[in-house]
């Protein structure tokens, strides 16, 4: 398949489609990133930097003259209006869940001519969360998982990071805030609520702001909850689980699994 032109210039307003692009070996198409981007590192110190996430440089965007600008969710709409009436062609992904995040892949893939690679990727990734998924079939017990994507206030994970928990191995303890698109809708106004779900484990991703394990166990109201009595508190990074691409499929789940694993062997 020849690469169409639309593609040859692309700048990337979030990370996943950056790192996909490095990994299909097109980082050469890319000439503007995020500024929050950390995967791959070296992307960091070969590309301009030109975007947060809910702002972007609009003049240095059109200076670099992108034949395409990849960007994700509506919190991005307003970034994507200024490009697209100053006519650049803009793509914006809203994937959710992980069946979301593999369309996304494929379809950037395909979008510089790398289909076939991409679907290659794209199967190792599928089998190696079947591969996970079939080892935590085999656990005795499942524990009761909260995963918090901020702490104030409390905010709980995002469809696919509850998605990839259950592939874990772990139950998320409010599923049903899961399913909620956005930010403001998955926020747990009182934190009793968490207590009262009695997570075994808690994981902290505070979307770029370190964790801090002290800092829960010392909630009013929470030294008797499970995670906190077991000492059960974990961080991983939000570079790995929150960016809905090739990092929560990977490295992500990855250490999900582990984290329920370790306490599957001790507790079950």
């Amino acid at each position: 398949m020849t690469p169409i032109a639309l593609s040859q210039r692309i700048v990337c307003l979030t990370e996943e489609a950056t790192e996909w692009l490095y990994l299909l070996g097109q980082e050469q198409r890319i000439v503007g990133i995020s500024g929050y981007t950390v995967r791959p590192r070296r992307a960091r110190e070969e590309k301009p930097k030109v975007s947060a996430f809910l702002s972007a440089k609009i003049d240095k965007i059109l200076a670099l003259k992108p034949d395409c600008v990849f960007g994700f969710s509506d919190l991005q709409a307003d970034i994507a209006s200024l490009l697209i009436k100053a006519g650049v062609q803009v793509t914006i992904f809203n994937q959710r869940s992980v069946d979301e995040i593999f369309s996304m892949l494929y379809q950037v893939a395909a979008m510089v001519g790398e289909a076939e690679q991409g679907l290659a990727r794209l199967s190792v990734m599928r089998a190696e969360l079947d591969a996970i998924g079939q080892k935590a079939a085999s656990f005795k017990r499942r524990p009761k998982v909260f995963f918090e994507e901020w702490d104030e206030p409390h905010i709980s994970g995002i469809r696919w990071v509850s998605e990839l928990m259950g592939i874990a191995g772990g139950d998320d303890v409010f599923p049903e805030l899961a399913v909620q698109s956005l930010g403001r809708d998955r926020i747990i106004a009182d934190g009793q609520t968490i207590v009262e779900r009695a997570p075994d484990i808690i994981i902290g991703s505070w979307c770029g702001k370190k964790f801090r394990p002290e800092k829960v166990a010392a909630r009013a109201g929470w030294q008797d909850v499970p995670a906190v009595r077991n000492g059960q508190l974990f961080e991983i990074k939000s570079a790995d689980i929150l960016q809905p691409g090739p990092a929560a499929l990977t490295d992500g789940v990855a250490q999900l699994h582990r984290i329920i694993s370790q306490w599957e062997a001790q507790y079950a």
